[in-house]
């Protein structure tokens, strides 16, 4: 179960090449130089993944707003980055119909609507429904233990108002409850669902947090009973309120066409 997209794994990665260059972590955020000695074309690969993120979640919550475009140039230079993985993000962005190409003119943001909103959580609120029910049949107390820990860990980001910290606690929660299911490519289409959400939405809001904090400890108790229905709907409650502050939050930016 997860509204937190990571996008390859818990570390930021570097560009191209051995060189001093800028890095860009998993919320998009600029981490500062950093000197790299890898492979060439894996490397790119990654970067690429990570620019993708980047603008995936700027669309998602409404920063580039449909009818935007986006210049390779200017991107590359806000990022630190060469054109080359913008280019590749650009074209990742096209396939999943988030950007169009529009001839001589460049990349523009598609239009999007609350049925995309809709369609996202309701995918993952289905996968994730499967992995919850595995997770309460088969999770031990050890790993129960775990949860609890990452759990309060989790709290008290949200006591600390530490956005960043919010979003790390919650990733790793989720991962580990995903993992407790056993059922390891389920998860990772769940994790590919949620690329498109922008967790720093969910972070900076002290309501979700209050949730939140009474979501994990009555899921927790639930786990610990092994009772299957209401880990279920616990679950369950978690998406349907993510797709609420969202929609709400686009609606306040006047996004939909």
């Amino acid at each position: 179960v997860t509204l937190w997209p990571r996008w390859l794994g818990d570390k930021p990665v570097p560009r191209l090449g051995r060189r001093t260059d800028r890095c860009i972590d998993n919320r998009g955020n600029d981490e500062g130089a950093t000197t790299v000695n890898a492979p060439t074309k894996p490397r790119r690969a990654q970067l690429s993944d990570e620019v993708a993120g980047h603008l995936r979640v700027r669309i998602m919550s409404g920063v580039l707003r449909p009818g935007a475009f986006i210049r390779l140039d200017e991107t590359a230079a806000e990022l630190g980055v060469s054109i080359t993985p913008v280019r590749e993000a650009l074209r990742t962005l096209r396939g999943e119909g988030m950007v169009q190409l529009e001839p001589h003119r460049g990349h523009v943001v598609s239009p999007f609507t609350r049925d995309d909103i809709e369609d996202i959580f309701w995918l993952q609120a289905v996968i994730a429904g499967q992995l919850a029910r595995s997770a309460a049949q088969r999770i031990t107390d050890e790993e129960i233990d775990e949860l609890e820990r990452l759990a309060e860990a989790g709290a008290d980001a949200i006591a600390g108002q530490d956005t960043g910290q919010v979003v790390d606690t919650e990733f790793a929660f989720h991962r580990a409850f995903n993992r407790a299911s056993g059922r390891i490519k389920l998860a990772w289409f769940l994790l590919h669902a949620a690329k498109y959400l922008p967790p720093h939405i969910y972070a900076n809001d002290p309501q979700w947090g209050r949730n939140t904090v009474a979501n994990r400890r009555e899921l927790i108790a639930a786990l610990r009973r092994h009772d299957v229905d209401t880990v279920v709907r616990v679950t369950d409650a978690q998406f349907t309120d993510g797709a609420r502050r969202l929609t709400a939050r686009l609606d306040e930016l006047g996004l939909w066409t």
